[in-house]
């Protein structure tokens, strides 16, 4: 038995339509908006269903307040192993920063104090000192150390996935 052929001709109008479907799909993919499609987007907390983020409060609900944090106004204990107290600024303490691709945290060190070796895989770090020193560093992934002793009122950046720390004790080495 022969295989039956099946042959479009490149000027029939059923492959003209299946061209131009293929590349309306893509183009029109092009086209998409990564960016919000509101102006802002507060956390509704009290949301029974959660996905990828909090659902958002209905806009006649929001106030000046769910932009508004004062969390990190206070110090964070650092009784414990690492000499290290956290004060978290996400979503769940502050419902304004939802979708926003941000977190604002303190920490505060004992002496000797560390955030140990850790990444943030799909986020960068900002370190910002207000009282004292501390270690910054990272490791870039061909094993190069980026570090810096960073005193009241300086910044350091961690780019996206590297592994980092920030460390109360001081080390010798380049930095």
């Amino acid at each position: 038995m022969a295989a039956a052929k099946f042959s479009i001709k490149t000027t029939s109008p059923f492959f003209l339509v299946l061209c131009l479907t293929v590349f309306l799909f893509f183009t029109l993919s092009c086209f998409a908006d990564p960016d919000e499609l509101q102006d802002f987007c507060v956390a509704d907390l009290n949301a029974t269903t959660i996905l990828n983020w909090f659902p958002s409060k209905p806009v006649s609900e929001v106030t000046s307040n769910d932009f508004f944090y004062s969390g990190l106004v206070k110090e964070a204990s650092t009784a414990n192993p690492l000499g290290l107290g956290v004060r978290l600024g996400d979503v769940n303490n502050f419902p304004g920063l939802n979708t926003v691709g941000l977190s604002v945290n303190r920490a505060d060190f004992a002496p000797g104090g560390v955030i140990p070796l850790h990444t943030h895989p799909r986020a960068s770090e900002a370190v910002f000192i207000i009282k004292g020193e501390v270690l910054v560093g990272f490791i870039t992934t061909t094993n190069v150390l980026y570090s810096k002793v960073l005193k009241a009122g300086e910044m350091f950046i961690v780019p996206k996935g590297l592994v980092h720390l920030i460390s109360k004790e001081r080390w010798t080495g380049e930095g």
